[in-house]
């Protein structure tokens, strides 16, 4: 493990401030569980959380288990995305995305994150991503 829980954390809140206010790293171990706070800019009509929100969450939460694995290297960046929108989140609860890597090669890594309302074991949306990994100078 090359970034720990309150490593990837401190990277999240100096490096990430545009969502350091609603996103937490909850626990770190063969993968990484980042919550989500939302609060009223990440709600669509209807009072559900925005796909666009949702798609964040999946991408930072899969971003910190590829730089669990490699360091902080933060020029790794998303180069491809998949995001199947299963069911509606449940109302006023916290979103958790479990991401996990399935392959971490020299330059590319591609990784999973299932995004559940907290409490609630039903799977809202799934993602895979790919990244690109910059060569080490």
């Amino acid at each position: 493990m090359k970034m720990d829980a309150a490593a990837l954390q401190r990277f999240l809140e100096r490096d990430f401030e545009q969502v350091a206010d609603v996103l937490r790293v909850d626990s770190v171990g063969d993968g990484v569980t980042l919550r989500f706070t939302p609060d009223t800019r990440h709600l669509r009509p209807g009072g559900t959380v925005s796909g666009p929100s949702m798609f964040m969450l999946a991408d930072v939460a899969i971003y910190f288990a590829i730089l669990n694995r490699i360091g902080e290297v933060p020029l790794t960046v998303t180069t491809g995305a998949h995001i199947d929108f299963m069911r509606k989140p449940a109302a006023g609860v916290d979103l958790l995305a479990q991401a996990k890597v399935l392959k971490l090669g020299r330059t590319l890594a591609v990784g999973t994150a299932a995004l559940c309302s907290a409490g609630h074991d039903d799977v809202v949306a799934h993602a895979q991503m790919t990244y690109a990994i910059p060569p080490k100078s």
